[in-house]
């Protein structure tokens, strides 16, 4: 028996083709525009600033709480015993703070991406509002919470691939001074001059001074550690594969998370960088960090890993000398910052 199929279907005309055309156009911008007036709405329906108790203390661990979205904190010691969190503070998808001020970046709902960098007070009270284009992923504020960095992925969502690309600023609060984009810093690699169309920056963190800071640059498929100087604007690479720096508060020692495995889906390693010496340790955490990790003292490192139990992420702490063995700090945290007071 032969087997038998449909006849094909009669083609449709040129006026045919564009109505069609037409009516599926129309269905993608109702949908688009559907999607964002509900985004819209759902961030209007909750509370995103602080509440009026809310405020920056301490010795604490400030966090991004995953439940809900937005800051809560607990007494630092709790961070390594457990403890009670209190809720409260802004919405924010990445946070950062010193004892003086605070910086929240917080995605825009949109067809286009957008993030606001919020800049806030000890009272965690909006000062400045600054919206860039694209999805947020790091934010670090200075010591003396006068100078304020963000990094946005302008393309792509992972630092795990290469189809991404990034948009770093900096801003002094003390002048006002706002750099958009840190791609036209004076960058030096090998002793030389460097340029090149696919140069990215991020993850920049502060010393003491306000002056000097460390960020990472990628180019040519390589990532170097940058050493960079404010009053001149310049910027020298120190060594490859070095990603997400974090300067210690005695401003001797970076940890940085390293590519150490080809496999995405677990690809860095958390290592800590002497500066006199540079001589790199690895930690005790074994597990693949992607995240900026931050110093809760000169000892003590806090990161977030995926989370457990269907949580988005967990805070996590490890010592910084390669001893010792990470221990939960809270379930369902991300962007951990120790505030002394």
């Amino acid at each position: 028996m032969s087997a038998r199929f449909p006849k094909p279907a009669t083609p449709l005309g040129p006026r045919a083709r564009i109505a069609v055309v037409v009516a599926a156009v129309l269905l993608l911008a109702g949908g688009s525009v559907g999607y964002v007036m509900h985004a819209e709405q759902r961030t209007k329906g909750r509370q995103t600033e602080a509440d009026s108790s809310f405020a920056l203390g301490g010795p604490a661990l400030y966090f991004r709480d995953t439940a809900g979205g937005r800051v809560a904190h607990q007494p630092l010691t709790a961070a390594r015993t457990g403890g009670t969190r209190t809720r409260g503070g802004p919405a924010c998808d990445r946070f950062y703070a010193s004892d003086e001020g605070a910086l929240c970046l917080r995605a825009k709902p949109g067809v286009l991406p957008k993030t606001y960098a919020i800049v806030l007070d000890r009272r965690l009270r909006e000062k400045r509002r600054i919206t860039v284009p694209g999805v947020p992923t790091r934010a670090r504020v200075s010591a003396s919470g006068r100078m304020l960095s963000w990094t946005v992925f302008a393309t792509g969502d992972s630092y795990a691939t290469t189809s991404f690309s990034t948009r770093t600023a900096i801003l002094d609060l003390r002048t006002g001074y706002l750099i958009k984009s840190m791609e036209n810093i004076q960058l030096t690699i090998d002793g030389a001059r460097y340029h090149a169309p696919d140069v990215n920056y991020w993850g920049v963190t502060f010393a003491r001074d306000d002056n000097r800071f460390y960020a990472t640059v990628s180019t040519k498929g390589r990532t170097y550690l940058v050493e960079g100087n404010m009053r001149d604007w310049t910027a020298k690479a120190l060594r490859q594969n070095v990603e997400c720096p974090s300067l210690s508060p005695d401003n001797t020692r970076l940890a940085f998370k390293k590519k150490v495995s080809d496999d995405a889906a677990a690809p860095w390693r958390l290592y800590v960088l002497d500066l006199r010496t540079m001589r790199e340790t690895p930690l005790a955490e074994e597990h693949s960090v992607d995240d900026q990790a931050a110093w809760l003292d000169d000892g003590t490192l806090a990161y977030a890993l995926p989370g457990r139990g269907g949580r988005g992420s967990d805070i996590w702490t490890v010592p910084a000398d390669g001893t010792g063995t990470p221990r939960m700090a809270v379930k369902g945290g991300s962007s951990p910052v120790a505030v002394a007071g």
